[in-house]
């Protein structure tokens, strides 16, 4: 692993965990690119994301972006059979793996194995903001989530109130569908992301 980004199109793993090290979510990506916004990364239709428990497939291709705050990450979709346009994870430490993380070490096993490396990684902190098409629009979700972990986990109260603050933010950027939160910035990611013609996985 380097801190150079790999070339675009080179298949990666974005692995979550949550505030106490237990993994979570683990997506089959590739990596597109990056502009002003931070890295941009996407999943093909039909490829995987697992956790403990749960997998699902992509039911249409999305892009995630990953800016350099490192306290969430934008997941756009097109063509989402449930009308989902906009699902940012609050987080925090997300960031590209790069030689001498102590976090490298962690997912070795899984790239000796022959499994996509793992290039980017955080922690969920349950709080998410949400834009569907249609009458629903835009809210904060998994408030409950958040107000069950925060107390199981011990979350430090600056970094509570700094997410709350950034929760109420972001629902208003993304009502707003201010950039990077507009259908034209993900879309320009969508669309070089559906030029690499990758296949569903079996």
């Amino acid at each position: 692993m380097t801190s150079e980004r790999p070339a675009p199109g080179t298949e990666i793993v974005f692995q979550w965990r949550k505030w106490d090290g237990s993994p979570h979510w683990r997506h089959e990506c590739v990596y597109l690119g990056a502009d002003e916004w931070g890295d941009w990364l996407g999943q093909p239709t039909g490829w995987g994301s697992a956790r403990p428990g749960r997998t699902f497939t992509a039911a249409a291709p999305n892009v995630t972006l990953v800016p350099p705050s490192g306290d969430y990450a934008l997941t756009a979709n097109r063509d989402h059979p449930k009308g989902m346009r906009v699902y940012i994870d609050l987080a925090w430490d997300v960031r590209a793996l790069a030689d001498g993380d102590p976090a490298v070490t962690e997912f070795d096993d899984a790239s000796a194995a022959g499994e996509a490396p793992v290039l980017f990684t955080g922690i969920d902190m349950d709080l998410d903001v949400v834009r569907v098409e249609g009458e629903r629009g835009t809210w904060i979700d998994d408030e409950d989530e958040w107000d069950e972990h925060r107390v199981q986990y011990g979350y430090p109260a600056d970094v509570q109130r700094h997410l709350e603050a950034l929760a109420v933010d972001l629902e208003q950027r993304v009502r707003a569908q201010t950039p990077p939160f507009d259908a034209a910035t993900a879309d320009l990611w969508l669309d070089r992301l559906e030029a690499l013609a990758l296949p569903p996985r079996g």
